[in-house]
């Protein structure tokens, strides 16, 4: 049995025995029921939903309306764009960013040059590389600088070290350390440069020795390798331009023949990647 009951306070729709539900009709079709359980289903919704809490889940079903996130806050949106520094520069902000991962790394020191005949050089070390996560809420611009790379050692030189890079004062790299010629007794390869400053510091890899009064069979001291991978190899004959090194990498050691110096090795780097 069906009853409809009103007080001065309260309407009451009563739907008496199992399975009776309370029907809500418009021109004899059903809107909504409310069930023994008190689900309530209808086929719309209209008004502000700032009230409705503790929603199942389970109950929400069907194509969700497109919603707009321009009120939605503490949301990373990801990584927007980046800006790569080969030269001395400055990072200006887009509009926009708020963080930046930002990584420096030095520039790769010279190879040493190959000695007295039948001496080989060794390689230079590899820049360091320092890593940091930056808040840029409130930065506009960065002052950026760049290592350049060692110069190549001459025959009897040994090579020079990678300049440093950094961005500002937040992290630096330094560069590495040149090679040994290869009439240094112990011809060993240069110690790879450091970075500071960042979450992450890396060392670069150092350089691969030559050797003092071998033969001719003897091939120089390869070039440190950086973050970025590792120097050319280095020859076997006359010195060339594709004798020096990538990014960041220690130059090659020269090789057993008439005045042959060593390779320079690779510039510095600064990556700027910009999130929202």
């Amino acid at each position: 049995m069906s009853t409809i009951k009103s007080s001065a306070e309260n309407l009451t729709l009563n739907a008496d025995g199992a399975n009776n539900d309370i029907i809500f009709q418009s021109n004899g079709t059903t809107k909504a029921t409310l069930d023994q359980a008190g689900l309530l289903t209808a086929t719309t919704f209209a008004g502000s939903g700032a009230s409705l809490t503790a929603l199942p889940a389970a109950q929400l079903t069907g194509t969700l309306p497109a919603i707009s996130g321009a009120n939605l806050t503490g949301i990373s949106k990801g990584l927007k764009s980046q800006q790569v520094f080969t030269s001395n520069g400055t990072w200006s902000k887009p509009s926009g960013i708020t963080t930046v991962k930002v990584t420096v790394t030095g520039a790769g020191g010279g190879g040493g040059g190959m000695g007295n005949a039948s001496d080989v050089g060794a390689g230079g070390g590899a820049g360091g590389t320092a890593i940091e996560i930056i808040d840029v809420s409130s930065v506009s611009s960065v002052t950026v600088s760049i290592g350049g790379a060692g110069a190549e050692g001459a025959s009897t030189a040994k090579g020079a070290t990678g300049g440093t890079s950094s961005f500002a004062s937040y992290c630096s790299a330094t560069g590495g350390e040149g090679g040994e010629h290869g009439n240094a007794g112990a011809v060993v390869g240069g110690l790879g440069g450091v970075g500071s400053g960042g979450q992450i510091n890396l060392q670069g890899n150092g350089g691969m020795g030559g050797f003092d009064g071998g033969t001719n069979n003897h091939a120089p001291g390869i070039g440190g390798g950086s973050f970025w991978g590792g120097a050319n190899p280095a020859p076997h004959h006359a010195h060339n331009s594709d004798f020096n090194s990538a990014v960041g990498a220690g130059g090659a050691g020269g090789y057993a023949a008439t005045s042959e110096s060593g390779g320079n090795g690779g510039n510095g780097i600064v990556v700027v990647e910009e999130y929202l």
